[in-house]
Protein backbone atom coordinates (compact mmCIF):
# COMPACT_ATOMS: atom_id res chain seq x y z
CA UNK A 1 0.00 0.00 0.00
CA UNK A 2 1.28 3.51 -1.06
CA UNK A 3 1.15 5.87 1.66
CA UNK A 4 -1.26 7.95 2.76
CA UNK A 5 -2.71 10.66 4.55
CA UNK A 6 -6.25 10.46 6.27
CA UNK A 7 -7.60 13.88 7.84
CA UNK A 8 -10.29 12.79 9.86
CA UNK A 9 -12.71 15.80 10.72
CA UNK A 10 -15.63 16.72 13.04
CA UNK A 11 -18.26 17.87 11.27
CA UNK A 12 -22.16 18.93 12.78
CA UNK A 13 -23.96 17.83 9.31
CA UNK A 14 -22.24 15.40 6.94
CA UNK A 15 -24.32 16.02 4.09
CA UNK A 16 -23.92 20.00 4.33
CA UNK A 17 -20.22 19.31 4.33
CA UNK A 18 -20.05 16.48 2.14
CA UNK A 19 -22.02 19.38 -0.44
CA UNK A 20 -19.02 21.87 0.27
CA UNK A 21 -15.68 19.74 0.06
CA UNK A 22 -17.41 18.51 -3.03
CA UNK A 23 -18.24 22.04 -3.94
CA UNK A 24 -14.03 22.52 -3.50
CA UNK A 25 -13.26 19.26 -6.18
CA UNK A 26 -13.29 16.84 -3.56
CA UNK A 27 -14.67 13.36 -4.74
CA UNK A 28 -16.83 11.48 -2.61
CA UNK A 29 -15.29 7.66 -2.57
CA UNK A 30 -19.01 6.16 -1.71
CA UNK A 31 -17.21 2.47 -0.58
CA UNK A 32 -16.42 4.30 2.72
CA UNK A 33 -19.41 6.58 3.14
CA UNK A 34 -22.50 6.44 5.08
CA UNK A 35 -24.47 8.57 7.18
CA UNK A 36 -21.77 8.81 9.65
CA UNK A 37 -19.35 9.12 7.23
CA UNK A 38 -18.32 10.53 4.13
CA UNK A 39 -14.94 9.63 2.53
CA UNK A 40 -13.73 12.58 0.46
CA UNK A 41 -10.66 12.13 -1.95
CA UNK A 42 -8.44 15.08 -2.81
CA UNK A 43 -5.90 12.99 -4.27
CA UNK A 44 -5.03 9.07 -4.15
CA UNK A 45 -3.38 9.50 -1.11
CA UNK A 46 -4.91 12.47 0.54
CA UNK A 47 -8.06 11.69 2.01
CA UNK A 48 -10.21 13.92 4.73
CA UNK A 49 -13.17 11.96 6.50
CA UNK A 50 -16.13 13.82 7.23
CA UNK A 51 -17.42 12.27 10.30
CA UNK A 52 -20.35 13.08 12.76
CA UNK A 53 -19.60 14.40 15.97
CA UNK A 54 -20.77 11.71 17.60
CA UNK A 55 -19.07 8.89 15.56
CA UNK A 56 -15.84 11.28 15.27
CA UNK A 57 -15.94 10.84 19.68
CA UNK A 58 -15.97 7.11 19.40
CA UNK A 59 -12.17 7.50 18.25
CA UNK A 60 -10.75 9.47 20.65
CA UNK A 61 -11.80 10.09 24.66
CA UNK A 62 -10.69 14.10 25.06
CA UNK A 63 -13.18 16.26 24.38
CA UNK A 64 -13.96 17.56 20.90
CA UNK A 65 -12.36 21.24 19.85
CA UNK A 66 -14.62 23.08 18.55
CA UNK A 67 -12.93 24.59 15.68
CA UNK A 68 -15.09 27.94 15.48
CA UNK A 69 -13.45 28.82 18.71
CA UNK A 70 -10.40 26.96 18.70
CA UNK A 71 -7.44 25.83 16.59
CA UNK A 72 -6.52 22.20 16.59
CA UNK A 73 -4.63 22.42 13.10
CA UNK A 74 -4.54 24.34 9.56
CA UNK A 75 -4.12 22.20 6.71
CA UNK A 76 -2.24 23.75 3.52
CA UNK A 77 -2.99 22.12 -0.07
CA UNK A 78 -0.28 23.04 -2.78
CA UNK A 79 -1.61 24.07 -6.32
CA UNK A 80 0.02 24.47 -9.67
CA UNK A 81 -1.03 28.40 -9.77
CA UNK A 82 -2.16 31.41 -8.20
CA UNK A 83 -5.36 31.39 -10.37
CA UNK A 84 -6.04 27.62 -8.46
CA UNK A 85 -5.61 29.04 -5.49
CA UNK A 86 -8.08 32.08 -6.00
CA UNK A 87 -10.23 29.64 -7.16
CA UNK A 88 -10.58 26.92 -4.55
CA UNK A 89 -11.00 29.79 -1.77
CA UNK A 90 -13.53 31.70 -3.76
CA UNK A 91 -15.37 27.84 -4.16
CA UNK A 92 -14.84 27.54 -0.44
CA UNK A 93 -16.84 30.84 0.14
CA UNK A 94 -19.30 30.58 -2.35
CA UNK A 95 -20.16 27.47 -0.89
CA UNK A 96 -20.92 29.03 2.85
CA UNK A 97 -17.32 28.66 4.09
CA UNK A 98 -15.74 31.87 5.39
CA UNK A 99 -11.98 33.67 4.20
CA UNK A 100 -10.38 34.71 7.89
CA UNK A 101 -7.88 37.12 5.83
CA UNK A 102 -7.06 38.16 2.32
CA UNK A 103 -4.28 36.90 -0.04
CA UNK A 104 -0.77 36.68 1.30
CA UNK A 105 1.59 37.05 -1.70
CA UNK A 106 5.03 36.82 -0.75
CA UNK A 107 6.49 37.04 -4.39
CA UNK A 108 8.17 33.30 -4.41
CA UNK A 109 4.53 32.01 -2.15
CA UNK A 110 0.69 33.20 -2.54
CA UNK A 111 -1.70 31.58 0.02
CA UNK A 112 -4.97 32.57 1.00
CA UNK A 113 -6.98 30.77 4.02
CA UNK A 114 -10.41 29.57 3.97
CA UNK A 115 -12.65 27.63 7.16
CA UNK A 116 -15.11 24.88 6.17
CA UNK A 117 -18.79 25.17 7.33
CA UNK A 118 -17.43 23.90 10.89
CA UNK A 119 -14.67 26.34 11.24
CA UNK A 120 -11.89 24.06 10.23
CA UNK A 121 -8.74 25.99 8.68
CA UNK A 122 -7.15 25.73 5.16
CA UNK A 123 -4.37 27.45 3.29
CA UNK A 124 -4.00 26.19 -0.55
CA UNK A 125 -0.67 27.76 -1.58
CA UNK A 126 1.31 28.09 -5.06
CA UNK A 127 5.06 28.23 -4.67
CA UNK A 128 7.46 29.06 -7.20
CA UNK A 129 9.58 26.08 -7.67
CA UNK A 130 12.41 28.22 -8.73
CA UNK A 131 12.82 30.37 -5.69
CA UNK A 132 11.35 27.44 -3.45
CA UNK A 133 14.67 25.72 -4.20
CA UNK A 134 16.57 28.93 -3.52
CA UNK A 135 15.01 28.78 0.21
CA UNK A 136 13.17 31.60 2.28
CA UNK A 137 14.14 35.07 1.11
CA UNK A 138 15.96 35.60 4.10
CA UNK A 139 18.40 32.47 3.81
CA UNK A 140 19.51 33.04 0.16
CA UNK A 141 22.68 34.55 -0.37
CA UNK A 142 23.24 37.85 -0.28
CA UNK A 143 25.15 38.92 -3.68
CA UNK A 144 28.43 41.18 -3.30
CA UNK A 145 28.68 44.33 -5.24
Amino acid sequence: MSKMIFINLPVADVAKSTAFYQALGFEKNAQFSNEQASSMMWSDAIVVMLLAKPFFATFTPKQIADAKTTTNGLFALSFDSKADVDKIAEAATAAGGTEPHGPEDMGFMYSRAFEDLDGHGWGPFWMDPAAADAGPPEHQPIAEA
